[in-house]
């Protein structure tokens, strides 16, 4: 599908992902995308989204909006991220399928995989038990969705693609200490210390577990040729296919930034999913995508970005 003669809805177009996608969209020569805020239309409301998809008529769509946060987050508001992402992504598939929208491109999670799934996780792995109860609400809201889409395609024909990401980075993420990912939240985290002058910072969980990372713009780019090159919903998993324990990560950011205090690892908070590492050989071999960035040259740019944003606000 030539994406650039379709007018393309973006979902989230305004939040850290779904920004960086519109961008990529523009750049390749898409001239009509669209990005509606909240603020215009609530998709968790259903007089909302029909507004929103009678108004714009999308060919294309790239659901990238969603209620999330790191796994403080994901405690605090399990009812919320479960309610939240199932109603916005169930209206928003139906009241495109009653307009024959061309391709529906959804963004799932790898939080949707089981807990205890053997590393590296594989695509057909994905039903094999009930996710990391920290995550699950989030993780099965999405899950829902590949159902969703699966049976709209059998009994529609309806065009639906399914990504799975991993943990995203990078410049303009949410470098919240409270409810952000584990990057930004470190990242902040480490850089006020330093500024306070700070001996510690503490780090949830034990440290002994393992994420993987996967810089935006890559991320980006794999959406983008997902949305030309697939057609059905079999979901893809798009990631860096590397493992980094959270102690690990937490060294790398601490010297990145310039901390040279000890880290406490608080044992009392939550790990999550044990181990956490994808198998990419289908994004490699239908998407022709392999990330590009290192997580050491990603986290380089993500925080000189935010020491950037940093100066200018307070500017």
């Amino acid at each position: 599908m030539d994406l650039r003669k379709k007018r393309i809805l973006v979902t989230g177009g305004g939040g850290f992902l779904g920004g960086h996608v519109a961008n990529r969209l523009r750049q390749s020569g898409c001239n009509q995308v669209l990005c509606p805020r909240r603020s215009e239309f609530n998709l968790v409301r259903e007089a909302d989204v029909a507004r929103l998809v009678s108004s714009y008529r999308p060919q294309v769509v790239f659901h990238l909006a969603a209620a999330v946060g790191g796994i403080g987050a994901h405690v605090r508001n399990a009812g919320a991220f479960v309610y939240e992402n199932v109603m916005m992504g169930c209206q928003l598939m139906e009241m495109c399928r009653r307009i024959e929208t061309e391709k529906f491109l959804i963004a799932g999670t790898i939080c949707a995989y089981p807990k205890l799934t053997p590393v590296p996780f594989k695509e057909d792995d994905l039903w094999n038990g009930y996710p990391a109860e920290t995550t699950a609400p989030y993780g099965l809201a999405k899950k829902i969705l590949i159902v969703q889409s699966d049976a709209y395609y059998r009994q529609y024909g309806f065009r639906c693609v399914n990504v799975l990401l991993v943990n995203l980075y990078g410049p303009r993420d949410h470098f919240d200490v409270e409810n952000g990912h584990v990057i930004p939240s470190l990242i902040r985290r480490f850089v006020d210390a330093r500024a306070r002058g700070d001996q510690t910072v503490t780090v949830w969980g034990t440290g002994r577990a393992t994420r993987e990372f996967l810089y935006v713009e890559d991320a980006a780019l794999a959406i983008h040729r997902a949305a030309e090159r697939i057609d059905t919903p079999p979901p893809i998993n798009i990631g860096s296919g590397e493992e980094t324990s959270i102690a690990d990560l937490a060294r790398m950011i601490a010297f990145k930034t310039g901390f040279r205090g000890s880290i406490r690892f608080d044992a009392n908070r939550p790990d999550g999913q044990p181990r956490r590492c994808l198998d990419v050989s289908r994004a490699k071999h239908l998407l022709d995508f392999q990330a590009s960035t290192s997580l050491s040259d990603g986290l380089d740019r993500t925080i000189r970005w935010y020491q950037a944003s940093r100066i200018g606000a307070a500017a």
